[in-house]
């Protein structure tokens, strides 16, 4: 049977069948009450999403529009920032900085190793120039998640830097208390966490962000966030938004909200650890350093067999489409994405379709059933 693909790759991310139905929605008038309602209530929730008090600005673009947003918004031109740089987003906003005239001072992982946070500690203490530290939260392409938290503290106490994370496939997923780390920009993207379609992001500012804002002299006009901060305080946004997406964002939101955030991260943290478990029993090796492991995506060395190859049969055999690795990891990689609208049955059923896969393609050296046995024991356990 066709037409029934499962998304099981980093975004998009599968939409539930509440927040389609809001999508289909006839539109409504931009600049009318009914949407101002719903632009005030999105905007509280999204408050709580990222736990925060601060503003949380929503863009019609990609999470690529909400970082380059969040850097154009606080910096001027020849200001000196560190980015972090372990993986592909990593080295985006390397070139982001960069195309905008920034000094950029780069700290530097292993493809599949986490940023180490003394690094960035260091130039901190030794240069009091540094206007921004550029760091991504949940590394999409290798499966790593960075210590932001503690990278936040070391420039909380730095006198001039603010922190801007990338967080498109943390929010939503794992626990990112704005205020409490002490985090000055976040950017995240609707067709991740979200359990949205693509095409709008978010940028959530602080105080200290918004200071910084003041002597931003890099050119901007549809991303310059003053504008979009001042219209978000009348319910309105200051140009024409993807109205049926923010039908999509309210009925998610609402849908999050009823879940809880606590329940969120652990049904994350769970599908993670089953995840990482049933591979590591048939013999695959996970990319990411042990303990840094993404609560949204794991990805997988299948070192007897190109990766490309068991990527095709899981798509073909069972219409599940996982992600290939990037760049030089083409081949030698694949992706499961377990993040946004994904339940235990998803979990279940990918381990079980890579398993089926590998012994059709002759290269499962354990008993067919092994993967799925471990997955259930480790979804059947309580996670603190």
């Amino acid at each position: 049977m066709q037409e029934k693909l499962t998304l099981m790759i980093p975004g998009p991310t599968p939409v539930p069948e509440r927040v389609l139905n809001a999508l289909s929605k006839h539109p409504i008038g931009h600049r009318s009450p009914e949407f101002q309602e719903i632009i005030q209530k999105t905007s509280e929730l999204l408050k709580w999403l990222h736990q925060t008090e601060g503003d949380v600005l929503t863009i019609t673009g990609s999470g690529t529009a909400a970082m380059e947003a969040g850097i154009i918004n606080t910096l001027s031109k020849g200001d000196k920032v560190i980015c972090g740089e372990n993986g592909k987003f990593g080295e985006r906003w390397i070139k982001v900085a960069t195309a905008f005239g920034l000094d950029v001072i780069t700290v530097k992982a292993k493809w599949g190793e986490p940023l180490n946070p003394k690094s960035f500690q260091e130039i901190l203490e030794n240069d009091k120039q540094i206007r921004a530290v550029i760091v991504t939260h949940s590394e999409t392409s290798t499966g790593v998640i960075n210590d932001l938290q503690t990278i936040s503290k070391y420039v909380n106490s730095h006198e001039n830097a603010i922190m801007i994370a990338d967080c498109v496939t943390s929010i939503g997923a794992c626990n990112v208390p704005m205020d409490a780390w002490g985090i000055d920009v976040i950017a995240s993207g609707s067709q991740k966490g979200y359990m949205m379609p693509p095409g709008l992001s978010f940028v959530a500012m602080s105080e200290k962000a918004w200071l910084a804002n003041k002597r931003s002299d890099l050119p901007k006009f549809y991303l310059d966030l003053e504008l979009y901060k001042k219209t978000i305080i009348k319910d309105s946004s200051p140009f024409t938004p993807s109205v049926n997406l923010y039908f999509a964002l309210e009925e998610a939101l609402i849908m999050m909200k009823e879940e809880g955030l606590k329940s969120i991260f652990t049904r994350h943290k769970r599908h993670m650890n089953a995840i990482q478990e049933s591979m590591k029993s048939i013999g695959l090796k996970l990319f990411a350093k042990d303990g840094y492991g993404s609560p949204s995506i794991t990805s997988i060395i299948p070192s007897n067999i190109d990766a490309e190859i068991l990527r095709k049969s899981v798509k073909n055999d069972f219409d599940i489409l996982l992600a290939g690795g990037q760049d030089h990891l083409k081949g030698k990689i694949f992706r499961i994405g377990h993040l946004g609208f994904i339940n235990d049955r998803d979990i279940i059923t990918v381990v079980g379709a890579i398993e089926a896969s590998m012994d059709k393609l002759g290269v499962l050296n354990k008993k067919l059933g092994t993967g799925i046995s471990i997955a259930a024991k480790s979804l059947n356990r309580t996670v603190n």
